[in-house]
């Protein structure tokens, strides 16, 4: 029997209405669901339990675009395809929404559909290492003032920040952060890391595409005496961690990829017009 793990965003999707219906009418076709909800804060994936992923086909994602990014986070080294169901706003990894749900169910069943892969990267630093489908980002601590980042590119230093930050984002993550902190927009199917300086304090300091071999190392540069933590890195958002200076976070193409259900034939550049064209 085909199994499907309903992962549900409780704040979008209140009283698991829309997760519960959908739970109802995979079982009405013949299937078998289980749905697991308040994920909005775990980026650790724990929410996701062997016994939900075992022999599952697919992950139907009712939320926005930042639950699909704790999904992709919580599946892990499990290879199960990801479904979105759009619950929010922009929505660019969420493909199906409300109105046709039932539809995309029933071609999802038949299997009438193709997998797109997306790259992530990945970020170590302390003996820790996460990855992240969207970006890595390394911001101030604190207010009213700025940190100093050494960005090196295979071991090579390319240049010296003086920054709210930088973000260093996939082809997915271009359409998010990196994009409003005036950062360029990638192909999704790109395999490219680009690297964005959050407000720099120079006129001269500009986004820049590498390939997705290269290997980005960010070191905190301590800026004030009496400042412990420098800065704060996430991925995708969550995982949050104080960084000293002196602190190294090594960026690299994770060998771990996300695969998303495409049922429909949506080109992306008309995805992006649609969404942010204005």
């Amino acid at each position: 029997m085909n199994k499907y793990l309903i992962l549900a965003n409780n704040d979008k999707d209140i009283d698991l209405e829309l997760s519960k219906k959908t739970l109802e009418y995979i079982n009405s076709r013949g299937a078998k669901a289980a749905i697991v909800s308040d994920v909005i804060n775990d980026y650790d994936g724990t929410f996701i339990k062997e016994e939900f992923m075992d022999d599952a086909k697919a992950v139907i994602v009712i939320g926005g675009d930042g639950t699909m990014l704790r999904a992709a986070a919580g599946i892990g080294s499990y290879n199960v395809p990801l479904l979105g169901v759009n619950l929010g706003t922009v929505g660019f990894l969420t493909e199906v929404e409300v109105s046709n749900l039932y539809d995309a169910i029933d071609r999802l069943m038949a299997k009438d559909y193709q997998l797109e892969k997306r790259m992530m990267i990945e970020g170590s630093f302390n003996d820790k290492c996460f990855a992240a489908l969207n970006d890595v980002v390394i911001t101030r601590a604190g207010f009213s003032r700025i940190i100093g980042l050494n960005i090196y590119v295979n071991n090579e230093l390319l240049d010296t920040y003086e920054a709210d930050g930088v973000i260093v984002a996939t082809p997915t993550g271009s359409t998010g952060y990196n994009l409003s902190a005036g950062g360029p927009i990638i192909s999704p199917k790109s395999k490219a890391i680009v690297v964005t300086p959050i407000s720099p304090h120079s006129l001269t300091s500009k986004s820049i595409v590498f390939d997705s071999e290269d290997e980005i190392k960010i070191e905190i540069v301590k800026k004030r005496k009496t400042q412990e933590t420098e800065a704060i890195v996430s991925f995708d958002g969550g995982n949050n961690t104080g960084l000293s200076a002196g602190d190294i976070i090594n960026v690299k193409k994770s060998s771990k990829e996300i695969e998303l259900v495409k049922l429909y034939d949506l080109n992306f550049y008309r995805v992006l017009r649609d969404k942010i064209g204005g």
